[in-house]
């Protein structure tokens, strides 16, 4: 560990480590609240928390204007500079509060003009508070000092205040607004601690004329490839209320929510290592930035794999215990969804950790924006016949239309090779591990859902371990156990 103007600069390993408790934490408590909330609100009233929850995301984004991203990569270049990274921080929250007010206006605007959001405009602006929120808490400036430590333990305090919450005031199908209110404390609730906290590291005010215009361009083009990601990764749950019923709505929400989980889980690495590439890059470390990609590649396939095919194998059974039988028409939807687990890794490190940090986000934005138009048009030719078995096809096959092109974009760069040996090594343990887990699940069958996914996830990825210790794969066999040691023991900065 460094100190860097006051602020404490964990190890990649380290800063890994908090993210993946707090991934983790996204992981768990869904698995504790969504298994209640689906049986207590059914398919329709989740259905419309879920609507009300993507239609406000879009006013979150343009409010945002790409800050969010821009914000983590100019913080981390600038935060040597102790005037310079306050003045930055100050210019960003002004220009972000302005966005949000505007937006505010456009939504409200946008309730009373179309009838469908009048319908549900009650929620809607229960879940609006995220708008505020989401600004004002600067968690980008966190995350470019690298503060994940403090990240983690705030954000898990309010997810607990949350699942008290639920669990005292949501008891009947009516109480869907009451969830969208706890919803949001859960979420981002936290951030109003981070605004308190800013002053620890950034002062009041400064000398000097602010200048918002120049963070437009940049901040523009991170908007631009945020807005074309969400319409692929958001604009289905949003078709679907429209075009078909809340219903459906529920039947896909209970889909998607397994591999939201883990997609979180997934990319924990590319949210720690964009400030690390990003200040890499602008030092000229290029022999870091190399290194640091190759392995986050390798790390990404590690999770990703395993975690894809067990949830594809025993899909029913994760849908039976997330959401209840009553959500069974949504199996076929969840089998097709998962392998984006991977896919959303892969383009993660491609477009987050290697195209943004080289300033090539152009190239990130075309590929998002294809996603985009594959997403829209299969949308709207699935949907109206299949419901929420199109939005699936439709959002996996926008995926791999990103990572290809991105790939496409790649092919030249030098810096990291996106294939490579290694991953023979993966794939076997994960195929081992497969095979292994059915043979035993043949000889020895449990009824009770939840024991059967303790017993077959034991088995599973007990294997897959193990394959990956026989096989010698790098991480595992090298790294995995002084990984631990260091993040627990020692502060010491690679």
């Amino acid at each position: 560990m460094k100190q860097v103007n006051n602020i404490k600069i964990h190890s990649v390993k380290y800063n890994f480590l908090m993210n993946i408790i707090l991934k983790m934490s996204s992981f768990i408590f869904p698995l504790i609240t969504f298994p209640y909330i689906s049986r207590v609100l059914g398919p329709a009233g989740n259905g419309k928390v879920a609507f009300a929850t993507s239609v406000v995301y879009y006013f979150s984004i343009f409010a945002a204007l790409g800050i969010p991203t821009y914000g983590i990569r100019k913080c981390a270049q600038c935060r040597d500079d102790k005037q310079k990274l306050a003045k930055t921080v100050h210019e960003l929250l002004i220009l972000g509060s302005i966005l949000t007010v505007i937006a505010y206006i456009v939504l409200v605007i946008c309730i009373f003009a179309i009838p469908k959001l009048r319908y549900n405009a009650n929620i809607i602006f229960i879940t609006s508070a995220t708008l505020i929120l989401t600004n004002v808490g600067v968690e980008w400036f966190y995350q470019a000092i690298e503060q994940y430590d403090y990240i983690t333990i705030r954000n898990l305090l309010f997810k607990f205040i949350s699942i008290i919450l639920m669990f005292v005031f949501v008891k009947q199908p009516e109480d869907y607004v009451i969830y969208a209110g706890i919803q949001v404390i859960g979420t981002v609730g936290s951030n109003i601690l981070n605004l308190i906290k800013l002053r620890k590291y950034i002062p009041v005010k400064i000398d000097g004329k602010y200048n918002l215009k120049q963070h437009l361009k940049p901040s523009m083009m991170f908007f631009l490839m945020t807005i074309a990601a969400t319409i692929y990764t958001n604009l289905d749950t949003v078709m679907l209320g429209f075009m078909e019923n809340s219903i459906q709505v529920g039947y896909y929400n209970a889909a998607v929510k397994m591999k939201n989980i883990l997609t979180s889980v997934v990319s924990a690495l590319g949210a720690v290592l964009l400030p690390r590439v990003s200040y890499y890059i602008e030092k000229g470390m290029y022999e870091e930035y190399r290194k640091t990609l190759n392995k986050s590649i390798k790390v990404v396939l590690l999770i990703s794999l395993p975690l894809m095919l067990y949830c594809m194998i025993e899909a029913r059974d994760v849908l039976l215990f997330l959401s209840g039988k009553q959500y069974l028409p949504a199996l076929s939807a969840m089998v097709v969804i998962m392998p984006t687990i991977l896919l959303i890794g892969i383009s993660n490190v491609t477009g987050i950790q290697i195209l943004v940090p080289l300033g090539l986000e152009k190239y990130t934005i075309v590929s998002t924006v294809i996603g985009a138009i594959v997403d829209v048009i299969l949308n709207s030719l699935l949907i109206p016949q299949y419901g929420a078995m199109g939005a699936a096809v439709g959002t996996l096959i926008a995926e791999v239309s990103v990572l290809i092109v991105q790939i496409y974009f790649l092919r030249k760069i030098k810096y990291v090779d996106i294939i490579n040996k290694d991953w023979i090594k993966i794939i076997l343990a994960t195929m081992i591990a497969l095979i292994g887990m059915r043979v035993i699940d043949k000889i020895v069958f449990i009824d009770i859902v939840l024991l059967r996914l303790f017993y077959t996830s034991a088995i599973f990825f007990g294997i897959y371990i193990l394959a990956l210790i026989v096989l010698k794969e790098e991480i595992v066999q090298e790294q995995g156990i002084s990984i631990i040691k260091k993040s627990f023991f020692k502060d010491k900065e690679e």
